[in-house]
């Protein structure tokens, strides 16, 4: 009896799956040969009075300018990294751009400062993973002109790559500090 009702909750969720996907597929027109208008059978699933107005049109939110919507998303804070030592692997993944994680910290400054001509040689995204304030944020940019750092939390990407520390550099071929 158990597995009956098992089959019957997956024809279920098949069938509303399908539905769902229908739904909001487009309506394609293949040929309109004319004929008489279906309107009346609709307008009783729509019960809208004749003379009811669309709904005034909800105004787009407000986007300030860059720096403002990077300053919302400040603080930063990547649960899963930390700065510490990171060792040298190999890693097969084609097509990736060169990317580097860093936080407000020595350990990362002195990293940038550093590595900051292989980076701008690798034309490398960078990903401000821990950061605190937009102050903060924009000190890292002044040890590093020309790279682009961007806060991002760095949680999935070091749970994908298995990583638990930072600075690194990521390539298409391998991770490194």
């Amino acid at each position: 009896m158990n597995h009956i009702i098992r089959l019957a909750a997956i024809g279920l969720l098949s069938a509303t799956t399908v539905f769902a996907q229908t739904a909001s597929a487009p309506l394609i027109v293949v040929e309109d040969r004319g004929g008489a208008s279906a309107l009346p059978y609709y307008q009783s699933l729509d019960p809208q009075p004749e003379h009811a107005t669309s709904p005034a049109p909800m105004p787009a939110p407000r986007v300030g300018n860059a720096a403002d919507a990077e300053a919302a998303m400040l603080p930063v804070r990547s649960t899963q990294l930390s700065p510490g030592e990171v060792q040298r692997r190999v890693i097969r993944a084609p097509g990736l751009t060169a990317l580097f994680l860093v936080g407000d910290d020595e350990r990362s400054r002195a990293w940038l400062r550093q590595r900051q001509a292989a980076l701008q040689e690798l034309q490398a995204a960078g990903l401000v993973v821990n950061v605190e304030s937009a102050a903060a944020l924009a000190e890292l940019r002044r040890l590093a002109p020309g790279l682009t750092l961007s806060p991002v939390s760095g949680d999935d990407l070091a749970q994908r790559l298995g990583l638990r520390h930072y600075p690194v550099l990521i390539t298409s071929t391998g991770v490194e500090q």
